[in-house]
Formats: structure tokens, sequence, C-alpha cells
């Protein structure tokens, strides 16, 4: 019998050898939220992964080819694909974690808790 956990945690040994490098990010704070923005250039919705393992983040991007064809005469950009692992505080509710991709633009919102929101107490007479 395989042992499911130990399958899923295999690694694909075909990445071993690619380079990541950190995306940019910028995390605000809202009422009810955190927002994170992570600029992947390259990056579409289908070449994105993002896992979450226990309070632990992965955000994996790997660039698309470019679709314009032709032959190479000069590139500058390298092929280099995103990787960045975030802690998440436990008064994130990571049930409720939704993205959205946009121009190469990761759009995460971490949201909180209720019991971590600022709530009104009601004074009794």
């Amino acid at each position: 019998m395989e042992n499911k956990a130990v399958a899923e945690r295999t690694v694909d040994r075909s990445q071993e050898n690619r380079r990541f490098v950190s995306p940019a990010v910028d995390i605000l704070e809202q009422k009810d939220a955190y927002m994170l923005e992570a600029e992947m250039p390259g990056v579409n919705s289908q070449s994105l992964e993002i896992m979450l393992e226990g309070n632990e983040l992965t955000i994996i991007g790997r660039k698309t080819k470019d679709s314009v064809g032709g032959q190479l005469v000069y590139k500058e950009s390298r092929d280099y694909d995103y990787r960045r692992v975030f802690e998440l505080d436990p008064s994130i509710d990571t049930g409720k974690i939704s993205a959205r991709m946009d121009q190469g633009i990761l759009c995460l919102t971490l949201p909180k808790s209720e019991n971590t929101k600022p709530r009104r107490i009601q004074i009794s007479d």
C-alpha cells in the first residue's frame, strides 16, 4: 500500500536545476484583510502555483514563452522563474484566501479571521 503523504511530497526532479528569483512584493493591510501583490512579468494564471501547507504559503510562477514567434536576434530578459515563501500569521483565515492574476501581477487576498477583527462591545444598562 502506497503512503499518500510521502507520494504528495515527492520532488519533481526535472525542476531541480531551475533557477528561481524572488518577485517584488507589496503587502497592504485593510480593515478585513491583507492584500499581497507580487510582480511576476511573463507569468499567467496557467503557469502559477500557490500552495498552502500549514501556515506556509508558497508561490511559484513560471515564465511562459512569447507567442510572437521568429528567430531570436538579441535578448536581455532572463529565463528565471519566480518563487517566494511566506509564513502566515495565525490571524489569517487560510480557508478564505483568494487569488487573481492580471498582466503579471498576482493579487492575493488574505482575510483576517473573525476573532481578530475589531468589534464593538455593547454596554448593558
